[in-house]
């Protein structure tokens, strides 16, 4: 989906493409839960993922909370115990339900989230509507903090485009995560049932290069720079000097027929290539090949259902601590964020996104510049602060800065990813024993 980015108010948009956006990223979701039965969005598989029940209502939450609640001083909830139900982290906002316990919400019903988004996608509309002065006069006055406010400490997103830009971009995290979330819940189903028995098969037929680029090292900027207008996040920023070292990063993630010679090899079996907290977490869980996978190392669960194994589209659904194992098993080591943002600034965000109608990953081909897409990539980089990072103020300064320890930086994207939502700076973050998201890997090497 194209975006205005003629404005600054909002991350960039103009005020009517941000209604229009508004419209098409709410529809989204409710084009995803559509594919789902009742039954199917109400479950939880496991602590880390949600319902798409609970994912639609707390995108939802989201806008009463922070827009229709400041902006929309005579908006009337739809029920005032949802925001207990529906808050997530933010602890500012109020008390919450407890996360792993989100599937035991049979009620509210499916039917009464609907309602709900309903009730709050009008309200917004109108906001959005009778201020479309206001949000014309933030463009042109140039406020859109989601993307200046690191200029200032601790500066509130308190603009109207500032608010609804952030709550769609958060709305297309929770889109990736329902379908991961999805996946999970239909592997735990002996049947191995589809989500869609449609989803396009792969056209590429080769893994592509796998050789090196080689990059001299030298004083780098990374980092999102605010005054481009367009949206960021605040972990993003601000854009700051780096040291990048002599080094070489493969030209495309590391593929699934790649990982099975490391499997062959006895990758899971030699505690040497492990770190520790890896290896303690290969034997509690006994991983022996990454999530989805087979026995035999022959299919995988797909959200297509049972599948072959595509040896040469990029592996997915690996940790931190098996992406590290084979880096080093194959003589190399994950690149740093630095190294990974440094090189994908200069190509265009294109590739194999959740519009595609793939839904896995795919084979490079001939594209040597498969930065975005696909799988998240893991790097070597500890979640932490860049220097000189200040959150957003209130409680919006929750979501991101709050998380910034015990986890490692993720880039590029994936196939379930939305084209709209990513840009070279982003940087997502996991736990490293995650595997439920579509993580994969890219090899580096000292030069």
């Amino acid at each position: 989906m194209a975006a205005d980015r003629s404005a600054a108010s909002g991350g960039g948009l103009q005020a009517d493409a941000l209604i229009e956006r508004f419209k098409t990223i709410r529809a989204r979701t409710e084009q995803l839960c559509a594919l789902l039965s009742a039954e199917d969005a109400v479950v939880q598989s496991m602590p880390d993922a949600s319902p798409a029940k609970w994912h639609m209502a707390h995108t939802t939450w989201f806008f009463e909370q922070f827009v229709l609640g400041t902006h929309a001083p005579s908006y009337q909830p739809f029920d005032a115990q949802f925001s207990h139900l529906f808050n997530s982290y933010y602890h500012t906002a109020g008390s919450m339900h407890a996360r792993p316990e989100r599937g035991l919400l049979t009620r509210p019903t499916l039917a009464n989230v609907k309602d709900y988004r309903q009730h709050v996608n009008a309200a917004m509309l109108n906001v959005l509507d009778e201020r479309l002065n206001d949000l014309q006069a933030e463009a042109i006055r140039g406020r859109g903090r989601m993307s200046t406010a690191h200029t200032d400490a601790a500066a509130p997103a308190d603009t109207l485009a500032d608010v609804v830009q952030l709550g769609l971009h958060h709305e297309q995290q929770h889109q990736e995560l329902m379908l991961t979330d999805i996946k999970h819940l239909l592997s735990c189903n002996p049947l191995h049932p589809a989500l869609r028995d449609d989803l396009a098969v792969s056209a590429n037929s080769h893994a592509g290069d796998a050789s090196f680029h080689e990059v001299s090292g030298g004083i780098i900027e990374i980092g999102a720079a605010p005054q481009t207008g367009v949206f960021c996040f605040d972990n993003e920023t601000p854009r700051h000097q780096i040291l990048l070292h002599d080094h070489k990063i493969a030209k495309r993630p590391v593929t699934n027929g790649e990982f099975a010679e490391f499997i062959k090899d006895g990758g899971y079996d030699d505690s040497t290539l492990w770190l520790s907290d890896g290896w303690l977490a290969a034997q509690r869980h006994g991983w022996r090949a990454p999530l989805y996978w087979s026995t035999d190392l022959n299919s995988e669960f797909t959200l297509g259902g049972e599948r072959d194994i595509d040896h040469d589209a990029p592996v997915a659904h690996v940790s931190y601590y098996e992406a590290d194992a084979f880096a080093r098993w194959a003589g190399a080591r994950l690149p740093t964020e630095a190294e990974f943002e440094y090189h994908a600034t200069d190509a265009e965000v294109r590739g194999n996104f959740a519009e595609s109608d793939h839904w896995q990953p795919m084979a490079a081909g001939d594209n040597d510049r498969q930065w975005f897409g696909d799988v998240w990539e893991w790097t070597s980089s500890a979640y932490s602060a860049y220097p000189g990072f200040t959150p957003l103020g209130g409680s919006l300064g929750e979501y991101n800065g709050k998380f910034m320890c015990n986890k490692m930086v993720v880039r590029g994207g994936s196939c379930l990813s939305a084209q709209s939502h990513l840009r070279a700076s982003y940087r997502s973050f996991f736990y490293p024993d995650a595997r439920w998201q579509c993580l994969g890997l890219r090899l580096a090497q000292d030069a």
